[in-house]
């Protein structure tokens, strides 16, 4: 199989390309500035490992990218992005455009922070939580049971001290997950009692996820692929 996966919701660009054969897989990453910065340098950067990996986009299997939530204007460059290679790929045969993943960036988040907690494929539950600027976070709530992931709270965007994390994850086995710990660490739920990994939603997390969530159905034509907006205004105003 081969994938391409990008993420450009937080200010860290994350992209990876996989390559897997007979058994043997390989993967080529880039991580770089994200935010405004990602508009201009997120195709060089795809282009480049695209050389490196030897592929043209007419070889992808799919294209994965991070829908959301997340900061708007990454969110749609990504987007954006994969729209037109996706399109693009079919080149002048008039082919089929090639199949767009949508993943949520806090389920990357949570496959992130499990590699760097308990990388054996160990049964975990994660609290994963993105900086959603303007004083609030997006969290979301998943179970990992050492093979695949389930959501087990929808995402939701709310200030740091009303996120709500459930009794019976205040235990071993649960971690917190995010980039929110040293804004908002003291206002925070649950106080130190769950472990608290610094995380982002990262290209290899996709590359790792895409294959189950492939297998389910999740593939979408270009022209379906649409961002996760939790925020419905995007500046800070007053009266």
């Amino acid at each position: 199989m081969r994938l391409l996966a990008f993420d450009t919701s937080t200010d860290t660009m994350s992209i990876a390309l996989g390559c897997s054969a007979d058994g043997v897989s390989r993967s080529w990453q880039h991580t770089g500035a994200g935010g405004a910065q990602a508009s201009s340098s997120l195709i060089p950067a795809i282009m480049d490992l695209m050389a490196q990996a030897g592929l043209r986009f007419a070889d992808l299997d799919a294209i994965a990218f991070g829908c959301g939530p997340g900061a708007f204007t990454g969110l749609r460059t990504a987007c954006s992005v994969a729209q037109g290679l996706g399109f693009g790929a079919r080149g002048r045969t008039g082919g089929q455009a090639l199949p767009l993943l949508p993943i949520d960036t806090l389920l990357a988040l949570a496959e992130q922070a499990r590699l760097q907690y308990a990388p054996n494929n160990t049964p975990l539950r994660v609290f994963s939580m993105l900086d959603a600027r303007m004083d609030q976070v997006y969290a979301a709530a998943y179970t990992f049971d050492g093979a695949r992931w389930e959501q087990h709270r929808g995402h939701s965007l709310e200030r740091p001290e009303s996120v709500l994390v459930d009794a019976a994850w205040l235990e071993p086995g649960c971690i917190f997950a995010g980039n929110v710990f040293a804004l908002y660490g003291q206002r925070l739920p649950a106080g130190n009692r769950l472990a608290r990994i610094d995380a982002l939603p990262t290209a290899g997390a996709m590359l790792r996820l895409a294959p189950a969530l492939l297998a389910a159905g999740h593939a979408v034509r270009p022209e379906l692929a649409l961002p996760l907006y939790i925020r419905d205004k995007v500046a800070q105003t007053s009266s």
